[in-house]
């Protein structure tokens, strides 16, 4: 079996190749070719933790694997990550246990870069200016992936602890080519924003529909017990999801920005109109007008981390990277 560390995994994973493999991944999910059965969770309640198991096989990218991964909002702040995890990657042809991969990696770099497959596919071609609602590992993944897909020329970072925003954006001002800057609150930030990344654990919305743009896309990935998306823009976007089935599912797999306003009636339950493996397949039309408003909820499904996966083990057998051991 292949093992490779979080470090090999990270210099493994390309993020222009993964973005372009993500599309092909969500769209054999939304087809149904590929197997993503729903998620299973053991919850940890003193602890407000969950362990889920989320297997996947993506036939187009030829890779069966399961994740194990540990949402422990508590850790926020901490040295540790809020999300931690491992993959085990099968022989899809005989079940064999062919590698063991740091999920923690992967699980951050795919998340911002379907995030980015969204931006490519909803936002605006002359989106320019990003917010960023977080400063935790997904924010610095965000605003790495949507520079990849969107000419972007400033980013505004904002989160609970303004110190930490502006070491983000010290960071982020080193490694990417835009204007970075810190503000204060979450309104600043969003204030004529093209594209918006909430990647928080927040439990009261931190993007409210008086605070946004005509024209942003939003893209929301935060803990899916929280609430990052006020109702009323919920009500009002173009909502697109990986999977309605993984989205809309109970908690603790579905979406409360989505499940609330369904169950207060803001919204209809069929009120999601896309998936994006349809947008990538053209079986439903994306943005209708320069200043509609468009909403990606992201709650994660395997085949993201299945298509990541097997970059990942190509990559190392290219490079004779990892270590080889038997079980």
């Amino acid at each position: 079996m292949l093992v490779l560390s979080r470090a090999q995994t990270e210099a493994l994973l390309d993020l222009d190749a993964l973005i372009d493999a993500l599309a092909s991944a969500m769209a054999d999910l939304s087809a149904g070719r590929a197997s993503a059965p729903d998620r299973i969770g053991a919850l940890v309640p003193e602890h407000d933790g969950l362990l889920a198991a989320m297997p996947g096989y993506v036939p187009s990218a030829g890779v069966l694997m399961s994740k194990l991964v540990s949402l422990y909002p508590r850790n926020a702040g901490s040295a540790l990550p809020t999300h931690q995890a491992v993959i085990v990657v099968f022989d899809p042809g005989t079940g064999q246990p062919q590698a063991l991969l740091d999920g923690t990696a992967i699980t951050a770099i795919r998340t911002g870069a379907c995030s980015a497959l969204s931006a490519r596919l909803l936002a605006r071609k002359d989106a320019d200016v990003l917010a960023i609602l977080g400063t935790g590992v997904q924010a610095r993944s965000h605003a790495r992936a949507m520079c990849r897909v969107r000419p972007i020329r400033q980013i505004r970072v904002a989160g609970r602890d303004y110190a930490k925003a502006a070491a983000l954006a010290a960071e982020l001002s080193e490694a990417l080519p835009a204007d970075t800057l810190a503000v204060k609150t979450y309104p600043e930030a969003l204030r004529g924003a093209t594209i918006a990344c909430a990647a928080t654990h927040a439990t009261q919305p931190v993007i409210r529909r008086s605070w946004l743009t005509p024209g942003v896309h939003v893209t929301s990935v935060g803990y899916g017990g929280g609430r990052e998306v006020d109702d009323a823009t919920v009500r009002d976007a173009l909502v697109c999801v990986e999977s309605r089935r993984a989205a809309l599912a109970p908690y603790p797999a579905g979406s409360s920005d989505l499940l609330e306003p369904i169950r207060d009636g803001i919204i209809p339950a069929g009120h999601v109109h896309t998936e994006l493996g349809e947008l990538v397949a053209g079986t439903k039309p994306a943005r209708q007008s320069p200043d509609q408003i468009t909403l990606y909820k992201s709650v994660g499904v395997a085949v993201q981390d299945a298509a990541a996966a097997a970059l990942v083990i190509a990559a190392a057998r290219e490079r004779s990277a990892g270590q080889e051991f038997a079980l």
